[in-house]
């Protein structure tokens, strides 16, 4: 049964979605991209969930669909980091146990630093267009939407997510990456506590990122760490190569079910 209610956490109310049919089994917990909300994953953290016959939640973050907007002017730098504990609130007040996260680019991020974290609830984690530190690529990436959003009805296509946050969510996400002194963000050593496998996607022609993104998670993690470098393939392997990271999140979510012969109770 699909469920779709809002929450209060930490005085905000937040948009969620669960969706439980089997009692007994883990949950997938799917996290959006910077400009990303529940209604922006379309179908797709259903259909691994049903085909991996698990459960799943996906909610929107502060600021982004119908969650409550922004309550502050400034992104902190280690706000990827407070995602992660809010996160664990909303992991808490669904008194979930047993979670396998997805997460894309930002959400990503979050993912990684939850299971480090919290390493007691996390089964799994996936992982695409992730970041663990700040690279050129990345903002050339965002200042080209920046001029995207300058030139082209960019603002206009993602409002219809977002409503009147749009234009708090545009300036909250480049200005926070665009800032210099954000240019030494770097979460390599923290990941490090990561015990749980990983499974990443990176698309190559990822406009936000490379491989030196993987590689240095590889070089960081200790746990079994599977990655995929997607062909023809940009930021959203989850939306231009569907199939694919459908196929393979199902293959990886399997293999690590059945290793731990998990029948979640």
């Amino acid at each position: 049964m699909l469920e779709t209610k809002l929450i209060e956490v930490n005085g905000l109310q937040y948009h969620i979605q669960n969706y439980q049919t089997a009692p007994h089994r883990p949950t997938l917990i799917f996290l959006h991209d910077s400009l990303g909300s529940v209604k922006l994953w379309r179908d797709f953290p259903l259909k691994l969930a049903e085909a991996c016959q698990c459960n799943a939640v996906i909610y929107d973050r502060e600021g982004h669909g119908e969650s409550s907007p922004f309550q502050i002017q400034k992104r902190p730098t280690n706000y990827l980091e407070m995602g992660a504990e809010t996160l664990h609130l909303i992991v808490s007040q669904l008194q979930l146990n047993h979670i396998i996260l997805f997460g894309h680019s930002d959400g990503a991020t979050i993912s990684l630093w939850y299971a480090a974290k919290y390493p007691h609830h996390v089964l799994a984690t996936i992982v695409e267009g992730v970041h663990v530190f700040v690279e050129e690529e990345t903002l050339q990436g965002i200042r080209e939407a920046k001029k995207a959003l300058e030139t082209t009805n960019l603002a206009e296509r993602v409002a219809k997510y977002h409503g009147d946050k749009t234009e708090m969510l545009f300036r909250m996400w480049m200005e926070t990456w665009l800032d210099p002194s954000y240019r030494h963000w770097n979460i390599e050593k923290d990941i490090q506590q990561i015990s749980s496998p990983l499974l990443i996607f990176q698309g190559e022609n990822d406009e936000f990122g490379t491989i030196e993104q993987v590689n240095k998670i590889k070089s960081n993690v200790t746990s079994l760490v599977i990655d995929h470098l997607i062909k023809d393939c940009g930021h959203n392997p989850h939306k231009e190569q569907a199939e694919f990271t459908l196929n393979k999140s199902k293959q990886f979510i399997n293999h690590i079910l059945n290793r731990h012969d998990v029948h979640v109770q």
